[in-house]
């Protein structure tokens, strides 16, 4: 046999030419990388078939489900079944048929297990709502499937509505198992939509008659007041002092943080704010379902949701004998002021960010359980580890309740334990943290559990080496682990603790990197961590535009970073790589140790702009001090890996609808304050600085502005601002804003918009700036005070929310092709081809053969290569034809660029085929095991 000499496009390129004259035209570019980190936040990894004798995990970077047989002596792997992009959840229906969720993919795979789980295939992909979170059976029969998804989505059939107040950004898809409909991506039996933001977590009362719905990022009830609607400076009716940092320099004038308390607005010091704010909070975070209901609808009225539940929800689980609901969640204390030790000021929030607690519901109840009360958050730093920190418990996910509703066990992902609670105890919050209630997980990174009560065992998932614990709850020891087959690279898994690990990088053992940047993502909350304990630096930009000042006819000539910068919106840590200095203002820059030149110089290397995080782990999380340096080397080479996921916005053949073309039109074309265009500024490039790992500008190339603001700002990306929809209400700001409507506008979801300090609620606000009009000096082309320059700021702000990312909305998508639903699933294969021969995505697809999974990858000009060496390249048309055979459904997958090879036909990247491979006795899912 001949051996691969690697698995890149140009082997197999090579390998192909020498079967065929077949053209690669369609191959993609040979700098993709096999792998790419989109950081997907796990929700319901593991499932236990009905009769316990099958072990279902999701294996997310793997894009399969993993099947295990429970015995006495363990685990073992039975089959795995490539599914969509990031599986985060499973759930089985019967002992033979489970649905798994795809967070990238928007899909659900419904896989069907052949006798004892040794095979598997996927019968149906059923195409939902954008990034898909959980699933659960409820309802007549339990045989209704209820699966979270935000409100938007290339797959949704309605009218996302992103420009309308008041709307719910949380939806609940509802299918009939048994009837899941003839349409392409299956016909839902209801679209629940829920008044929150994106959901995550389902639960279900124990006779399936309610479900338990909970936002994700659910908030705190808090906003903020724009700075120039702040009356007193630093005085008393104003933003809270001190008005100069230790040195005596005067500090900018800056936003308030507010927060409503379901009447009223009020800041930390008790001032009233309600004229600056036009909108109410109510904050909804768990809703009641009523899954008997024709259709399944949310339950109306006050029975229908509870709030007060927490900030960040992640996980429910429902009490099987009293029915009481346990939510996993952290608090977030965002309305306290600044980062380090607090002299000058009085005050920090060092050491005390969140709180991770399970939230106790029942009828007419809301009980939040501090789980680490016995932390002392008066006192702060000592070394790691100690005493206090050992009882820690940070950031719960998954639960599990033993059959007579009296332990509750708990994943705690940054402390790589599983708590174990009496729920007696947790209900009357008189239980007392102690490592005697605690088990250690070694794998780290717990997510997901499932409880196997016949055996006394626990099975947990550990994120941080992608394998499964196997816990003895009688003795509470671990008693076993098992690795599934991971693709990340070496970087990756070594880098992903230091983002999570309370335990190592706070005092207290509570806090880490992720309490607010979730998921490597973001909390969607404003903090004020300014330090006035630390000095004035300079800002070295770069400025390309200059610092004029048109207003007052003056240059800026000494421009600096003040530390006390006022409060600032979390920032997202994905896509950090190729997009220069990090923060708002960019004070995380490189550019005071060198000149900074494109690409990696200065202020455009990302990796020293990330190690100067170094100080938030002592200034921030409470740590006694900085990070070892080659930890740090760790954390930066993990987090610039992670990237955005693909807009859900744009179409999905990656044109623009005619208003998001004339937005785009507008952004490219004339200046608008009079300085350059919207793209001067906010560079769209998606392929700029082409040697990098991560091309592409997505709305900044890294520099800095003058915008007429009270500080200097870096100009930010834009890919995240859909995810932003959902914020209305700001009071109408003269001199800043052409006047709007100023009336209240009632309930929203979100407490916060755009801008570094959320306090522009939608882009056609920002957009609505004076200083972009034809009313500002030297603007005779900006945008028109006039009907038709309304129509232009609505096509701009379409445009940016369909923007260009650094993958095509194309990637993660998917289609099951079966014997019977050619005429609906053709035309999505022909999408997908037409997007995988211009580059956008690798196109993979799988069909169960006898006894094993087949694969195959498609190499341009309408052909696949299969994953044995001795087959020619297929056409597509008789690839195609193996679906009219009983059980050999086809799905197709558009997965990133570069990972095609890998998800398609090399499982382990070890240059030889996966059929090959199995044919010669070798695991195709071992690098080191070879024919």
């Amino acid at each position: 046999m001949t051996r691969l000499p690697g698995s890149r496009w140009a082997t197999l390129g090579a390998l192909v030419a020498s079967l065929t004259a077949v053209s690669l035209s369609g191959a993609p570019a040979l700098a993709a990388p096999s792998f790419t980190a989109f950081e997907s936040g796990q929700v319901r990894p593991l499932a236990i078939s009905p009769d316990g004798k099958l072990l279902f995990a999701v294996n997310t970077p793997d894009n399969r489900l993993e099947v295990f047989r429970i015995g006495s002596g363990g685990l073992e792997h039975r089959t795995s079944i490539s599914v969509g992009l990031e599986p985060v959840a499973v759930a089985a229906r019967s002992n033979n048929e489970v649905w798994v969720v795809n967070h990238l993919s928007d899909s659900v795979s419904v896989v069907q297990l052949g006798l004892g789980g040794q095979t598997g295939r996927v019968v149906r992909t059923l195409l939902v709502g954008d990034e898909p979170r959980d699933i659960v059976f409820a309802g007549p029969g339990r045989n209704r499937a209820f699966i979270t998804t935000a409100h938007r989505g290339q797959n949704v059939p309605y009218d996302p509505q992103f420009t309308t107040p008041g709307v719910g950004r949380a939806d609940v898809w509802v299918f009939n198992a048994n009837q899941l409909g003839l349409s392409l991506g299956g016909n839902p039996l209801n679209i629940i939509t829920l008044f929150s933001d994106t959901p995550r977590a389902l639960a279900v009362t124990p006779d399936g008659t309610r479900v338990y719905a909970a936002a994700f990022h659910s908030g705190n009830r808090t906003a903020t007041v724009n700075e120039a609607l702040v009356p007193d400076g630093f005085g008393p009716n104003g933003a809270p002092g001190p008005s100069t940092n230790f040195e005596g320099v005067p500090a900018p004038e800056v936003a308030v943080i507010v927060k409503y308390d379901g009447g009223h607005w009020y800041d930390e010091r008790g001032n009233l704010w309600d004229d600056q704010m036009r909108f109410s909070l109510p904050d909804k975070d768990v809703f009641v379902i009523d899954a008997t209901a024709n259709p399944p609808a949310w339950i109306s009225g006050e029975q229908g949701f509870f709030s007060g539940v927490g900030t960040i929800l992640f996980n429910m689980a429902v009490n099987p004998v009293n029915g009481k609901v346990y939510v996993a969640n952290t608090e977030a204390f965002s309305q306290q002021n600044f980062e380090g030790p607090g002299l000058f000021a009085g005050e920090t929030t060092r050491g005390h960010l969140h709180e991770s607690r399970i939230t106790v519901l029942s009828p007419g109840s809301v009980a939040p359980r501090h789980l680490n009360k016995h932390i002392d958050y008066s006192t702060c730093c000592a070394p790691v580890p100690n005493a206090e920190n050992a009882k820690s418990l940070a950031f719960p996910q998954e639960m599990a309740v033993t059959s007579n509703g009296a332990t509750l066990y708990v994943a705690a992902l940054g402390s790589s334990k599983i708590g174990v609670f009496s729920t007696a105890a947790l209900e009357n919050d008189t239980f007392v943290p102690s490592t005697a209630n605690q088990i250690p997980v070694s794998g780290g990174g717990p997510t997901g559990l499932v409880l196997d009560e016949s055996r006394n065992r626990l099975y947990v998932l550990t994120r941080f080496d992608n394998s499964i614990s196997i816990i003895n709850t009688t003795t509470k020891t671990e008693v076993g682990h098992v690795p599934m087959y991971n693709p990340e690279p070496a970087s990756i898994v070594n880098g992903r603790r230091f983002l999570y690990d309370a335990s190592l990088t706070s005092s207290h053992g509570d806090s880490a990197c992720a309490s607010c940047h979730v998921f490597g993502d973001l909390d969607d909350l404003a903090w004020n961590l300014g330090n006035p304990d630390a000095p004035v630096v300079p800002d070295p930009g770069p400025f390309p535009f200059g610092l004029y000042d048109v207003i007052f006819n003056q240059e800026i000539t000494d421009p600096i970073f003040h530390p006390m910068k006022g409060p600032m919106m979390t920032q997202s840590l994905r896509g950090l790589a190729n997009h220069g200095p990090m923060h708002w203002r960019g004070d995380r820059t490189g550019g005071n140790l060198e000149p900074s030149a494109q690409p990696d110089d200065g202020a455009f290397d990302e990796r020293e702009a990330f190690r100067q995080f170094q100080v938030a782990f002592a200034d921030l999380l409470g740590r006694s001090g900085p990070l070892p340096p080659e930890d740090m080397e760790a954390f930066t080479d993990f987090m610039l890996q992670v990237t955005y996921p693909p807009n859900p916005i744009r179409n999905l053949d990656n044109s623009l609808t005619p208003d998001q073309q004339a937005g785009k039109d507008f952004y490219n074309g004339p200046v608008v304050n009079s300085i350059a265009s919207c793209g001067g500024c906010h560079v769209v490039d998606p392929d700029a600085n082409p040697g990098d790992d991560f091309p592409g500008f997505f709305g900044t190339s890294g520099a800095s502005v003058f915008d007429f603001q009270t500080q200097l700002f870096k100009v930010p990306q834009l890919r995240n601002v859909y995810t932003k929809v959902g914020a209305f209400g700001l009071a109408d700001i003269p001199f800043v804003f052409l006047s709007r409507d100023n009336q209240h506008v009632g309930d929203q979801i979100r407490g916060f918009g755009i801008l570094n300090n959320g306090t522009v609620d939608t882009m056609y606000r920002f957009f609505s700036a004076i200083g972009f009009s034809d009313q500002f000096p030297n603007n005779p082309d900006a945008l028109p005070f006039t009907p038709a320059g309304d129509v232009l700021r609505r096509q701009l702000e379409a445009y940016v929310l369909a923007i260009e990312s650094n993958m095509a909305p194309i990637v993660g998508q998917q289609v099951t092709l079966t014997h019977n639903n050619s005429a609906v699933a053709g035309p999505r294969i022909d999408l997908l081809m037409d997007r995988a021969d211009v580059g956008e995505c690798d196109l993979v697809a799988k069909t169960q053969g006898f006894l094993h999974e087949v694969g195959f990858l498609y190499v341009g000009n309408g052909h696949f290569l299969a994953d044995r060496q001795v087959l020619p390249p297929i056409s597509d048309a008789v690839l195609r034809l193996l679906s009219t055979q009983t059980h050999h459904d086809l799905t197709y997958t558009c997965m990133p660029p570069g990972s095609g090879a890998r998800a398609g036909i090399d499982r382990d990247s070890d240059g030889f085929l996966d059929g090959d491979e199995r044919d010669a006795g070798s695991d195709p899912a071992d690098p080191n095991s070879t024919p």
